[in-house]
């Protein structure tokens, strides 16, 4: 299937594995890349760029395609390494970066200077027509559906990614509710040139988190995710546990007058204890909607070979018998 994602990436399959706190490591990225697909190392959850440098070098010795690094700028007083963490991405000859958060434009020059390709995370289309104006090469359409931080205008995708065709003329890539062939075969339909898949990567056998996880996600339905820290206007879809219950009571409770001091037990630093350890409630983590498609832990090839298929099923079969009688 080429679509101008495949050709603009070099990649077989117009699939994304987004960036993931604490999952997007090496070892998924690899299996992402092999299967056809474009993986992404997470760089923020490197502690330095010397890590990431390193963990460049291990995704090189599983794979010989292509594959990207995730870089979210951050809006916080201490600032991440981001001058040391391009520097790395650029030694390590990755070709692609995913940004996401902030506006990346400060760090174009230098990625462009050096042959990267730039796909930007949007939650609106007004947000994907700027990242479009300073140079980005393609954006990931997100839409209300997504786990992780969807913006505050709450747009599905059946409406989001229509109107990113109207009016941007970079490729992009829908984001948030995507899950298989029928999610590629629609964001197709709606205009977007491929799909980008967090959550549904996370339930495979080489996503590097505790199985715990993966089996919170294949139990989950399409009604176990929540809002949280809206009223910091920071909203982020996450999967419901003990710890959210406790953070939504406190949001209802202290109201407008919430501050981030108020919920840190419940999301600060819990990511490590939530996806190495198992420990389901330690605090809130992203997750989307789309668990409640999600019902098995295959092997990234199989997913990705699966959704390829049923795509392919649907455009040929379902969609030209419908149109031939």
């Amino acid at each position: 299937m080429k679509t101008r994602i495949t050709e603009l990436f070099g990649i077989e399959h117009p699939i994304i594995q987004g960036g993931m706190h604490h999952v997007g490591y090496a070892e998924l990225a690899a299996a992402v890349a092999n299967a056809g697909g474009l993986g992404m190392i997470t760089a923020l959850t490197q502690p330095n760029p010397e890590a990431l440098a390193a963990e460049i070098r291990r995704c090189r010795e599983m794979t010989d395609k292509a594959f990207g690094v995730n870089l979210t700028f951050l809006p916080s007083v201490n600032q991440p390494d981001y001058p040391g963490y391009i520097k790395a991405i650029i030694e390590g000859g990755v070709k692609v970066v995913e940004t996401a958060g902030n506006n990346p434009q400060k760090w174009l020059p230098i990625l462009k200077e050096n042959g990267i390709k730039v796909i930007h995370k949007c939650t609106a289309v007004r947000h994907a027509l700027k990242a479009e104006a300073i140079g980005c090469d393609a954006v990931s359409v997100d839409g209300f559906e997504c786990g992780g931080h969807p913006g505050e205008d709450d747009i599905p995708n059946f409406i989001l990614l229509p109107r990113a065709a109207e009016e941007l003329k970079i490729p992009f890539v829908a984001s948030g509710g995507m899950a298989d062939g029928r999610s590629l075969a629609a964001a197709l339909a709606l205009g977007a040139d491929g799909m980008n898949m967090g959550t549904r990567f996370i339930a495979t056998q080489e996503a590097p988190v505790h199985e715990n996880v993966k089996q919170a996600i294949v139990a989950a339905s399409e009604l176990d995710t929540r809002l949280v820290m809206r009223p910091l206007r920071n909203t982020e879809r996450v999967m419901n546990n003990a710890a959210v219950e406790r953070l939504l009571e406190k949001e209802q409770r202290l109201g407008t007058s919430i501050k981030f001091e108020d919920i840190v037990e419940e999301v600060a630093g819990v990511y490590p204890r939530i996806m190495k350890t198992g420990e389901m409630d330690a605090g809130a983590w992203s997750c989307g909607m789309v668990a409640g498609l999600i019902r098995d832990v295959p092997t990234v090839q199989q997913l990705v070979d699966r959704i390829m298929a049923e795509a392919e099923g649907i455009i040929r079969e379902r969609l030209s018998a419908m149109l031939n009688g």
